[in-house]
């Protein structure tokens, strides 16, 4: 009589490639996850395939920054290398989804170029939109299968499904971070990707937490602007958002990102003794199924396909 399964299929894993060679960079708070250099991705690819995870989602290291970004739509940039590791290894058995924003390639940590002005700086929206084009294109040019534009810039999917469309990129399928909060449970993934900012926050581009019906208006946006795939971020604390999401949009396929503090939260407590990981885990997981959701990006996707295989 369960009404909601949970299956290897509903996962995205996110992966964190670095520059270098035999780099294997944990990171301290998110056990079990770490930076790898593109050599060591073979490796772990084959177990992600292995364990019936059926895609994964490339954040990008690089090994300089400048105030652009430039890495992120270089040909051989981080990302880049790493889709076309990916891609040789394992071919069609693994989606490859590439997050498109520059927080991790500016050496000032925010998401496109910023308008600096005397007491105030921000990000100029419409002059971000023209590198994101560039760098979705390149990510394409490199193989991958699936884009996801994380900055939440205005008119950033009508833009770069033009650019992808014309330089011959229609297949290319868009999922557009498309409520995409201002929130505290991005700590560890700011380690993570090395994309703390070096001033200020992103709350002028990112939403407010208190906010439910602005992401209806952000998800139609991105519907009209031709998104293929919608995404709420955080989940855990956002599975009203998700139902209202799918609700308002059911013929449109939804993920919800189960971050990286939503992840470390489960690992810190689960180390102490005071709760059960495997069962609060899989709890929370089910919940975010339940809301709606028909693709979970999470750090426990490993976790829970040996789970599932031990259970099933």
């Amino acid at each position: 009589m369960r009404e909601t399964e949970l299956t290897p299929r509903d996962f995205v894993l996110p992966l964190f490639v670095r520059h270098g060679e035999g780099e294997r960079v944990p990171i301290s708070s998110m056990p079990g996850h770490a930076q790898l250099s593109v050599d060591l991705l073979k490796d772990e690819v084959q177990e992600i395939v292995e364990l019936g995870i059926p895609a994964v989602i490339l954040f990008g290291i690089p090994e300089h920054k400048d105030d652009v970004g430039s890495d992120a739509y270089a040909d051989n940039g981080i990302v880049q290398r790493a889709v076309r590791e990916i891609k040789e290894t394992c071919g069609r058995d693994l989606l490859v989804i590439t997050d498109v924003c520059f927080c991790e390639f500016t050496d000032h940590g925010h998401c496109g170029i910023v308008n600096e002005k005397p007491g105030f700086a921000d990000v100029d929206n419409d002059a971000t939109l023209d590198i994101l084009v560039k760098e979705a294109v390149s990510h394409a040019q490199a193989g991958a299968d699936m884009i996801a534009p994380s900055g939440m810039m205005d008119g950033m999917i009508d833009v770069i499904r033009t650019g992808l469309d014309e330089a011959g990129f229609e297949h290319i399928p868009i999922m557009s971070y498309a409520a995409k909060y201002s929130s505290a449970f991005y700590g560890p993934f700011r380690e993570a990707a090395e994309s703390a900012p070096t001033f200020g926050d992103r709350r002028t581009y990112q939403m407010d937490p208190a906010n439910g019906n602005e992401a209806l208006r952000e998800v139609g946006l991105d519907v009209a602007e031709g998104a293929d795939l919608l995404m709420v971020k955080p989940a855990l604390s956002y599975l009203d958002v998700i139902s209202r999401v799918k609700q308002e949009f059911p013929e449109v396929p939804l993920a919800a990102y189960n971050v990286s503090g939503e992840f470390a939260m489960v690992k810190a407590a689960a180390e102490q003794g005071w709760i059960d990981e495997q069962r609060v885990a899989m709890e929370i997981l089910t919940s975010i199924k339940r809301a709606g959701a028909d693709v979970i990006i999470t750090y426990h996707a490993k976790d829970a396909c040996r789970w599932l295989m031990v259970d099933g």
